[in-house]
């Protein structure tokens, strides 16, 4: 009975029709009242686990997280599906506090979302003494181990947190990224049997992994995203440096894009953030710092500029794509030297001596990640215990690895000849200027223009040359020193090339691909979304996933049933937004007429027939900007008399005052005597109906 009024509140305010796999025995287990670990990847709806179970039972539910930035958004999230949520943390003020805490005590919220530090705090502890609580769940749960990536000692007082009550409630706790040891921490502080443990396991079958070697990463990132303009993604870069880099390289290129990282104002960092969140830019590049909750659905790629520190904070990083589970794409782009850069961190920032050997091994074995020939998911999968013998994902790019090899032995043989005549004392930009024939003034002075390879390879650009020993050092032909200034040092595998008993195979770079095929419906229905988020202003996500508007796009459906039989459109959805999206899905079978002099009359048409701007300019695929210069136009003609809809009598009577008394020659100045709320398009409005009256009066 309990798991069937469990899938009627999912379809209800979700949906949904049914759990994904792993929801259904957590969800079974904690409304036993039973303490219950969920292990389920990124995007595998671990909300969902905690949100139901808050719906049935009588009393609060405490959502325990260390992601300040995604309380709002969860809350900003349930408040569309019509659920009652608060939040406390630091980013508001003592009253707001006051009001939320108050809120929860009321009964008026169902779940109220909470930082760690709010567990010592005696206001909080007073709280739980007086509410009735029916629910503790602890998100991001690894948080709780020393072993895990991301340990908060904050997260040790849940425990002490739980000797408050008198009548324990259930404690559900959930992670997308736990080893076996953590695992078993979870289990232990928490007083969680292994019976009560589910793992749904940690495979993303959505998202194409690939590592990227040897090629040059600016390059690549062109590339990918000039074949993927519309679509939404992260780039992230070891330091903040690079970020500043990148950010600056690819603004200068038209790019919408973002940057976040430590170094920026909290201001700064959280109006990018927003800017993100609610699609008005389209890419950002950061450092870890950010994405840590961030609970955008439609982020179509991740590309990792260096090499993470280790296996979770990479997968935890890629799995911010996709988490809608449409097709997504997760780069890897590794190079030697990153290495070195994850191995300085890892010495400034870490000085108790176990945990440093720990870190360096979890580094190790993401750069063995980089290397391996086996499938990538796979790999993951076998390091957080997942195992499963021969898997094969057929999508990342070892499992689709077709692409041609070219012969370098002979370049590789020269590369590895000067390294060797030059006693290994040079880095690799020595060692291609040699290559090159450089005459720089350093090349001179060092005499290594005598060297015997010198301009051997003076038909390649330099930086094909760097790019060739990068390769080469990526497949451990050559090392990279720890120094301060690395240099490049054979290893025994070279020597066979060396003596021509082996040969080199270089597989030539990877042509990055556009992630999906144009579907104009579904841009259309994206630029709808876009439009009623900015009205109610909410990211675009929390209207509408990408994945439920291509099944809009897909069944096209014309009536309310057909609508909610939509995965992702529920009845609160429905009633907030559905009538908009079918007026679209309708209006897309209207062909206008398709001559430049007839476009301004089939935006006209369709707004006789009572379609407002947004969705006029979503259904033609056209700017709000360009329909309302079109609506002007049928003003000028005389066709559309009244402008009522634009404004009120009150606001139409302002702008012709100030008109009159300072000329309408020129708009700006008349923009600036009014109040800023008042449009451009208005004033245009109502100065053309005024102009038309004249002319029939």
């Amino acid at each position: 009975m309990m798991l069937q009024e469990a899938k009627e509140q999912l379809k209800h305010y979700f949906g949904y029709d049914k759990f994904r796999s792993g929801q259904e025995n957590i969800i079974t287990s904690i409304l036993t009242q039973k303490n219950t670990l969920g292990i389920m990847p990124t995007g595998g709806g671990k909300s969902i686990c905690y949100q139901i179970p808050a719906l049935l039972s009588e009393g609060l539910t405490i959502v325990i997280s260390p992601l300040i930035s995604l309380m709002k958004d969860q809350v900003d999230a349930l408040a569309s599906y019509g659920i009652d949520a608060a939040y406390i943390n630091s980013s508001l003020t003592d009253t707001e506090i006051r009001t939320h805490m108050q809120a929860a005590e009321n009964g008026e919220v169902k779940l109220l979302y909470i930082a760690p530090e709010r567990l010592e705090a005696p206001s909080f502890q007073a709280l739980l003494k007086r509410t009735p609580i029916s629910l503790i769940a602890v998100d991001e749960a690894h948080c709780i181990s020393q072993w895990g990536h991301d340990f908060r000692p904050s997260y040790m007082k849940i425990s002490s947190m739980m000797d408050l009550f008198t009548e324990r409630p259930p404690v559900i706790a959930l992670t997308a990224t736990a080893t076996p040891e953590v695992i078993g921490d979870i289990q232990r502080i928490l007083n969680i049997t292994t019976e009560q443990t589910y793992i749904s396991g940690f495979a993303r079958e959505n998202l194409h992994f690939s590592v990227v070697k040897g090629e040059k990463k600016k390059s690549f990132i062109d590339k990918y995203l000039s074949q993927n303009p519309s679509e939404s993604g992260i780039i992230y870069t070891a330091t903040r440096k690079e970020a500043d880099q990148l950010y600056t390289s690819l603004h200068k290129q038209g790019i919408k894009i973002g940057k976040y990282h430590a170094g920026m104002t909290e201001h700064q960092r959280k109006k990018a953030q927003e800017e993100f969140l609610f699609d008005n830019i389209s890419v950002m590049v950061a450092t870890n710092a950010f994405g840590m909750g961030i609970d955008k659905s439609n982020v179509r790629f991740v590309i990792h500029h260096n090499l993470p520190k280790n296996m979770e904070s990479y997968y935890q990083e890629a799995g911010r794509a996709g988490r809608d589970g449409e097709e997504s794409d997760c780069f890897l782009l590794f190079s030697p030297g990153d290495i070195h850069v994850q191995k300085f961190l890892i010495d400034q920032n870490q000085h108790d001596q176990v945990r440093k050997s720990a870190d360096l091994a979890k580094l190790k074995a993401m750069v063995d990640y980089c290397h391996t020939e086996k499938c990538l998911q796979g790999t993951i999968l076998h390091y957080f215990g997942d195992d499963r013998p021969g898997y094969q994902c057929g999508k990342c790019s070892n499992c689709k690895d077709e692409r041609e090899a070219v012969d370098i032995t002979r370049e590789a043989q020269m590369i590895f000849s000067t390294i060797k005549r030059v006693n290994e004392r040079f880095g690799k930009t020595i060692i291609a200027q040699i290559l090159k024939g450089s005459k720089s003034k350093r090349i001179n002075e060092l005499r290594l223009d005598q060297i015997s390879t010198f301009g051997l390879l003076k038909h390649q650009t330099q930086q094909e040359t760097v790019d060739m020993i990068d390769f080469l050092t990526a497949d451990q032909y050559i090392m990279l020193t720890d120094s301060k200034y690395p240099t490049l040092v054979l290893q025994e595998k070279t020597l066979p090339v060396l003596k021509g008993e082996a040969t080199i195979q270089k597989k030539v770079a990877r042509k990055p691909e556009a992630i999906e095929e144009n579907d104009q419906l579904f841009t259309q229905l994206r630029t709808l979304r876009k439009q009623i988020a900015d009205r109610d202003n909410v990211p675009p996500y929390v209207v509408f996933a990408d994945s439920t508007l291509r099944a809009m796009s897909a069944k096209a459906p014309s009536t309310r049933a057909e609508m909610l039989d939509i995965k992702g459109v529920g009845d609160m959805k429905f009633e907030k937004y559905g009538d908009a999206f079918l007026e679209l899905l309708k209006a897309a079978n209207v062909k206008p007429e398709s001559s430049d002099e007839a476009s301004h009359l089939a935006s006209f048409k369709l707004f006789e027939e009572g379609k407002d701007i947004p969705t006029i300019a979503a259904t033609r695929s056209l700017s709000p900007t360009t329909i309302e210069g079109h609506l002007l136009k049928a003003i000028d003609e005389g066709l559309l008399q009244e402008i009522d809809h634009f404004m009120d009598e009150e606001t139409e009577s302002a702008i012709l005052e100030q008109a009159d008394m300072i000329g309408n020659d020129k708009l700006k100045p008349l923009k600036e005597a009014l109040p800023e709320s008042i449009t451009y398009f208005q004033l245009k409005a109502a100065l053309s109906k005024h102009r038309q009256t004249m002319k029939r009066g």
